[in-house]
């Protein structure tokens, strides 16, 4: 896929058009010059977006991404493997935080199922300050 509209591009990256302008405004993307009037994208402004979406989905934020971006054209492994380490470490606390929560609601909907008089069990864990 060489010569893509922005257009194109955003489509191939499963983004919009704002959403390529701003990563080129934060420094992610390069804007290619005008041929014709009209910017043409490449295969490479194709993979390097899809590495972007790739890495936002994994967690990690746009500048840890730049950083990571930057490690690789200085082939730095050793940061990248931190950065990996500390996203690792994150999703592991917010795993362990949803399982707390996971457990909770599930305890209150079996209370909840032995009927009773009273609040609701789920309503009333939710309704204290």
């Amino acid at each position: 896929m060489s010569g893509m509209t922005i257009g194109t591009l955003a489509a191939a990256g499963g983004v919009g058009v704002e959403t390529v302008r701003y990563y080129q405004r934060r420094g992610l993307l390069a804007e290619p010059a005008r041929a014709g009037g009209v910017r043409r994208y490449d295969t490479e402004d194709a993979r390097r977006l899809r590495f972007i979406r790739t890495a936002q989905a994994a967690g990690f934020t746009l500048d840890q991404i730049a950083e990571l971006l930057d490690l690789d054209a200085r082939d730095d492994r050793s940061r990248a493997r931190e950065l990996a380490r500390e996203r690792i470490a994150a999703l592991d606390a917010r795993i362990e935080e949803l399982t707390v929560a996971r457990d909770a609601l599930t305890r209150l909907a079996r209370e909840c199922g032995k009927g009773g008089t009273g609040p609701c069990p789920i309503i009333a864990a939710f309704d204290q300050p």
